[in-house]
């Protein structure tokens, strides 16, 4: 079995430096090593740490902070935030993986990192054994029509404020925010206290909020940035790898996303954790890690 030491570093990119961490010193035989991609766009990968408990089955487990997000952030540097865009997230996947020889690899996506998981499978990347896409949508129209569906079954008085703040541009009221805070509450962590991991990812995602607002908007559910359009559905079908989909009961990203995911990519397996929602891993960090390793080994054990 592998030692589970830690190193970090940084790797060049764009003009600018992205932040990544390896837990783990090697692999056992036949086992890879598992690439994750945090969600976003434009948070950080703090929350992602669940999974590098993974690296005591003898693999390494490897996180980095996207380009413009925590500790790769780029707030007080001259760019243009037109620079935020699918491609170059993509293009960073290639890059962080031929930094640290990373040959062949699983790749983990949770949230935005699954879209962008998905993205980079699409490039028909040599080397990636399998995907594992956690609550991530394959159509930005969908996941912005299931949200309003959720948000139908908020109170009426949330609902009335997340409203008003929408049609009045002023959402960033504390009102606002609070009203976010419950449909959060519901569909995107149900666990109090909230863990540490991901307290520390939106106190990143708060300092630094500028991929998300450009990208997304300013919330989960009034999507007006960039990829207000984004929707590789009818794309899936190209992607030719081992692909495990998890997804709570109460997620945002629904049962309706899900098993449009799980059933356009080819043999796909879909997980559903009963009575969590968006962050699975974090809400039940023991059976995610069991799913995720079982799924890895009988990649591996057909390799």
């Amino acid at each position: 079995m592998a030692e589970t030491g830690t190193r970090e570093g940084r790797i060049s990119f764009k003009g600018f430096e992205t932040w990544y961490r390896v837990t783990g010193d090697g692999e056992g035989p036949g086992e890879l090593p598992l690439l994750t991609l945090h969600g976003g766009p434009g948070a950080c990968s703090d929350y992602l740490e669940p999974f590098e408990a993974l690296a005591e089955t003898g693999r390494r487990v490897i996180r980095y902070d996207q380009l413009g997000c925590g500790k790769s952030g780029i707030a007080d540097h001259p760019h243009d935030t037109a620079m935020w865009t699918v491609d170059l997230f993509v293009e960073e996947v290639g890059t962080v993986r031929e930094a640290l020889d990373l040959d062949r690899v699983h790749i983990l996506g949770q949230s935005w990192g699954g879209m962008l998981a998905m993205e980079y499978a699409l490039t028909q990347p040599d080397g990636v054994a399998s995907l594992i896409i956690e609550s991530s949508p394959a159509s930005i129209p969908l996941w912005v029509a299931e949200a309003n569906r959720l948000r139908e079954d908020l109170p009426p008085n949330v609902q009335a404020a997340l409203l008003e703040h929408e049609e009045k541009g002023t959402t960033d009221s504390p009102e606002y925010e609070a009203a976010m805070e419950v449909f959060y509450d519901r569909h995107v962590c149900r666990v109090k206290p909230t863990p540490e991991p991901f307290r520390r990812t939106l106190a990143c995602l708060l300092a630094n909020p500028e991929v998300y607002s450009y990208m997304n908007g300013p919330s989960e559910f009034h999507v007006i940035g960039t990829l207000k359009d984004w929707d590789i559905s009818d794309r899936l079908g190209e992607i030719r790898l081992p692909t495990l989909v998890m997804s709570g009961r109460y997620d945002e990203a629904t049962q309706v996303i899900a098993q449009a995911v799980a059933d356009a990519i080819p043999g796909a397996r879909w997980e559903l954790f009963e009575n969590r929602s968006h962050t699975c891993h974090l809400e039940e960090p023991e059976r995610a890690l069991k799913v995720v390793e079982d799924f890895l080994s009988e990649v591996e054990a057909r390799d």
